[in-house]
């Protein structure tokens, strides 16, 4: 579409037709102690020579640490071909696939993308991505509650990431659901089945299992899911989809499954990129997909059945919907949805489960050898993937950043978010690890504490 810019004429003729005086006119519902005024603080405009020189220094500020941080951001090795791919003009700039007949290949990405997300959840569908693994979180939760009906009443266990639980928090809470805390064992680092059990018998709409949890330990989730629909709750799979490689789908936990399984997408070929973007998946059993946020691409063929891809169900249209949207999600992450079926075709099955495994050799070995460091000793020693607890003998955060100094990124500090541990961190290792890594932790841990 050509640019044709307004003229003073043009202007002055829409302002009159509106009978505004002046630009400056539309916006006087604005009070003046709210208006910024002139940017005094940005400073001059520089020259191109000079804006490039100012972000190689800030790029160079960006240092290249030994990362052993997880806590939700994962540094997995990604295959080149992924952004290879992913960043060519027809999936980078592809807009929303509103035409079927202009954006089949768009419509195939997701649509595949939905097929290797529900056959890895082992769930009936799945939408064609979210923001994030967080406000998924939420979404699962709005949607359990409008399937339920009779409840707004959710169960959401300490061993949801604290950052999962603010956001959730913060969606939810002006539209009448309480979330209701459910405490850790301290002993096994999993959501204690007693505190569970005060609950048994009273009206809830769904019980959030996260696995592995927080902590990297592994819950119960045959036990939590089968007690979920005995109170007549669903049951909301909150999952790493690179543990899914090794461990039980979701659709197949317990007696009948999951209901919903949410999560982030950050472990399958989304880069750290210093926070993101990143995507959220969401899968259902087919009873809850007119409940399901989003999207979803369906597969059909045409008048000469040739097959083709086309939008099956937009239970999210709030410019048609309103107030009976299903969500606020204006789009789904197409392009992070895109590298990550790129990431899954590459890798496949096989090369899923030995990325997983890896990383769990990895953590269990980072384990063992952490704790012959002086004064060191692991927490919660039972079943766990990606994630370890560990609890120091001094500060953690002076510890953290003893090893920040040294180049070695040791973990995140859980004492802002779980005090009744003490010094303890949460320490990630993946396939990305070599023995000489684990051993620079090591030596970097042991400096630290002296």
């Amino acid at each position: 579409m050509p640019f044709i810019p307004h003229t003073e004429h043009d202007i002055q003729a829409m302002l009159a037709s509106i009978g505004a005086t002046n630009i400056d006119a539309l916006f006087d519902e604005i009070p003046a102690a709210l208006r910024n005024g002139k940017l005094n603080t940005t400073g001059d405009g520089l020259n191109e020579m000079q804006v490039a020189r100012l972000m190689r220094e800030r790029a160079a500020q960006d240092a290249q640490p030994l990362n052993f941080i997880g806590a939700g951001a994962y540094e997995h090795h990604i295959p080149a071909a992924v952004w290879e791919i992913a960043t060519r003009g027809e999936f980078y700039t592809a807009y929303t696939p509103y035409q079927a007949e202009a954006s089949q290949g768009t419509l195939q990405v997701l649509y595949e993308y939905q097929t290797m997300m529900a056959s890895l959840t082992g769930m009936d569908a799945s939408n064609a991505s979210l923001y994030d693994g967080a406000s998924g979180l939420a979404e699962a939760i709005l949607m359990a509650v409008r399937a339920h009906k009779s409840s707004r009443r959710v169960l959401l266990p300490a061993t949801v990431s604290p950052f999962y639980r603010s956001v959730a928090q913060s969606i939810v809470k002006l539209q009448g659901i309480e979330l209701i805390d459910i405490p850790f064992d301290i002993a096994t680092g999993t959501a204690d089945i007693k505190a569970l059990q005060q609950h048994a018998g009273s009206n809830i709409a769904a019980l959030v299992i996260p696995q592995p949890n927080f902590f990297g330990a592994l819950e119960d989730v045959g036990a939590l899911t089968d007690w979920a629909h005995a109170q007549g709750a669903l049951a909301i799979a909150l999952v790493n989809p690179l543990a899914l490689a090794l461990l039980k789908a979701p659709g197949n936990w317990g007696a009948k499954g999951a209901d919903i399984a949410v999560g982030d997408g950050q472990p399958l070929g989304a880069p750290l990129s210093s926070g993101g973007p990143y995507f959220g998946f969401m899968c259902c059993k087919q009873a809850l997909v007119r409940q399901m946020p989003g999207r979803i691409i369906g597969r059909t063929v045409d008048l000469d059945g040739k097959p083709g891809f086309t939008l099956t169900l937009q239970a999210r249209e709030q410019h048609i919907r309103r107030a009976k949207a299903t969500s606020n999600i204006c789009s789904n992450q197409g392009l992070m949805a895109t590298a990550a079926t790129i990431h899954m075709a590459l890798l496949g099955a096989d090369g899923l489960r030995r990325a997983a495994a890896a990383s769990h050799a990895n953590t269990q070995a980072l384990a063992v050898q952490a704790g012959g460091v002086q004064g060191v000793k692991r927490l919660f020693g039972g079943a766990h993937f990606h994630e370890i607890v560990l609890h120091l003998p001094k500060s953690s955060a002076a510890v953290l950043s003893g090893m920040a100094g040294q180049g070695v990124l040791g973990g995140h500090d859980l004492q802002p978010h779980y005090p009744q541990l003490g010094n303890a961190i949460l320490v990630c290792a993946t396939e990305t690890k070599t023995p000489e890594d684990l051993q620079r932790y090591v030596a970097a841990l042991r400096h630290a504490l002296q």
